[in-house]
């Protein structure tokens, strides 16, 4: 991907963090944030952010648009799902997630930090009777 790509581009007034191989710029928006997250190639969270995160799988919702890339999501129970972009992303908490494909994936995310899945009427965790 080129430096001048405007989805990959510095966001003005954007908070920038990179954290276990992923970029992430956050801007308030409201009571809640817009986030954007860059996933690079062979990210994978079991193995670049179980050991930061402290539990064995992702305990946060996810929430948005996947505007490049793909991404494979695993539940505990053994089920998957696939997203490829442009599609909108709905994931529960209790995932381990990973990018497919040799192409970053990149998320435009919408999330109330800690309180994302109550205020978006989600379950707290994935079960096949939701759905």
């Amino acid at each position: 991907m080129s430096a001048s790509d405007p989805l990959l581009a510095p966001i003005e007034e954007a908070e920038h963090r990179e954290i276990g191989g992923l970029q992430l710029d956050i801007v308030p928006a409201g009571g809640s944030r817009v986030k954007r997250v860059i996933y690079p190639p062979g990210f994978r969270w079991s193995t670049h952010m179980k050991e930061i995160a402290g539990t064995d799988l992702c305990m946060h919702a996810h929430v948005g648009f996947l505007a490049r890339g793909r991404i494979h999501i695993q539940y505990a129970d053994g089920c998957k799902l696939e997203f490829a972009a442009p599609q909108v992303v709905v994931v529960e908490p209790g995932h381990d997630g990973w990018v497919v494909g040799d192409e970053a994936a990149v998320l435009i995310e919408f999330d109330f930090e800690g309180d994302t899945v109550r205020r978006l009427g989600m379950p707290d965790a994935h079960r096949h009777d939701q759905r």
